[in-house]
């Protein structure tokens, strides 16, 4: 911006001084001209007595043409013989100039320069004049002192102009690029705040351009990494609870059969004694070994891909009333629409079973367990309800994690380690569904799934 004003102001008042010089000096070239003309009429006025032109005469002309100019002032003139030695010369010219262009005129050149001065600025010409036979030299001398000062009057009221608007213009270039760089400072100032772990700090959106868009966008990311470290701490929280669960559920069984095995290692005991020893041993072995493949089913449902096949829900239902044909003390019910599901038998068969047994674990001796199967829309549905002692609401939410037991005491009682809904629920996870727990405390609890129907897959009953 300063190059520019600098340059175009330059030229402009560089070109009205040249404009206004240029017209000074044409009219001192005219001026030469008349006065040479003047000069030559003048000298045909001499009487004829003279055959050239005497000093005295080019002296009294000269003079006469010199005070000629009284209304703009007295003209300043000066005139040369053949030997360009000097005739006459006006008051001041002297002090103006120099023989200089003198010498470089010749009888067929007019020439003229523009001289600078302590009183100022002048047009300096110089023509040579044929009069009665002789050639003379005539030197004028034009004040052009205004020209130079309106330039300078110009370059002046441009500089001052000119610091006036860059000065405005920094201003205004300064209000302009802080607008412009509000949204960067923002985004510096967000990712600031997330490197110092505020994760929840959002930049805030000022414009609608594309630094508008590349905030929103930063906002969304930023968004979906709070998300993913949410849940990663979760994770993490998720894990340490696992470990803990897990070594206070290996204690307790190891320090059974540690504390039995030191019995009949360190005391002589009774046939009796001894049985009941190595039976705890025995019990609380096998409860280890259910641990760890319960452990090891988690761990292949969540690894494994498993292939999908057509199952008859009437030969799941069949399997189910087998299994548990012996009733286990309870009282079953099973009502079921004869469909075709696509799924991992086994798996399924697996997750109705965890649900089925839980139920039992639930309930008192006696008590009735119905389970369901009904077709819905988009898919099958499962369901077992009992009315056994319930869920409280607050753990509605905890009851899926491993190890999580509501009544430790009643679970452990029936061999529960709290992995079955855990293994459920990466089952169905694979078959895209998820367990629906509804549950009052004393009334029981009905816990159910759907097995979505595939696209483009039409079921026959």
């Amino acid at each position: 911006m300063a190059l520019a004003l600098g340059f175009s102001g330059f030229y402009i008042v560089n070109y009205v001084f040249e404009t206004s010089l240029a017209r000074e000096v044409g009219q001192a070239l005219d001026e030469s001209s008349i006065l040479s003309f003047a000069f030559q009429t003048a000298a045909l006025n001499v009487p004829a007595k003279y055959s050239v032109l005497p000093d005295n005469t080019v002296e009294e002309i000269s003079a006469n043409l010199a005070n000629g100019g009284r209304s703009s002032g007295r003209r300043l003139i000066r005139i040369s013989g053949e030997e360009k030695k000097v005739l006459f010369i006006s008051d001041g010219f002297a002090a103006a100039t120099d023989n200089e262009l003198l010498i470089q005129t010749d009888e067929v050149t007019k020439s003229y320069r523009v001289i600078s001065a302590k009183e100022g600025y002048y047009v300096h010409t110089c023509v040579a004049i044929t009069a009665l036979d002789r050639i003379l030299y005539l030197e004028t001398m034009r004040d052009v002192s205004e020209v130079f000062t309106e330039r300078a009057l110009g370059f002046s009221l441009y500089r001052r102009v000119t610091m006036i608007m860059l000065a405005a213009g920094t201003v205004i270039m300064h209000f302009i690029s802080s607008v412009l760089t509000k949204p960067i400072r923002l985004l510096t100032r967000a990712t600031k705040r997330m490197a110092a772990g505020d994760y929840s700090y959002r930049a805030k959106c000022v414009s609608r351009d594309e630094l508008g868009q590349l905030t929103r966008d930063f906002n969304h990311m930023a968004n979906a990494l709070e998300e993913n470290i949410d849940k990663l701490e979760q994770e993490i929280e998720a894990k340490e609870e696992f470990m803990g669960a897990f070594a206070h559920e290996l204690k307790t069984p190891l320090t059974a059969i540690i504390g039995y095995a030191d019995m009949l290692r360190s005391h002589k005991l009774d046939e009796e004694k001894s049985f009941m020893s190595a039976n705890y041993i025995y019990t609380e072995g096998k409860r280890l070994e259910a641990l760890a493949f319960r452990l090891l089913d988690i761990i292949v449902a969540k690894r494994d891909e498993v292939q999908m096949q057509e199952v008859s829900t009437e030969d799941i239902f069949a399997y189910l009333q087998d299994m548990f044909a012996d009733g286990r003390g309870m009282v079953f019910y099973f009502d079921y629409d004869k469909d075709v599901v696509l799924a991992e038998t086994n798996l399924i068969k697996t997750v109705l079973v965890n649900l089925i047994d839980n139920a039992c674990k639930a309930s008192e001796p006696g008590s009735e367990i119905d389970v369901y199967g009904y077709t819905v829309e988009g898919g099958y549905c499962f369901g077992i309800k009992d009315y056994g002692i319930g869920i409280p609401e607050q753990e509605q939410h905890k009851i899926t994690k491993a190890f999580y037991m509501v009544d430790k005491s009643r679970s452990r009682s029936k061999n529960g380690a709290g992995l079955g809904l855990a293994l459920c629920v990466e089952i169905l996870k694979i078959h895209g569904s998820e367990l629906q727990i509804e549950s009052e405390p004393g009334e029981g609890s009905f816990i159910s799934f759907v097995l979505p129907r595939q696209e483009g897959y039409t079921n026959e009953k």
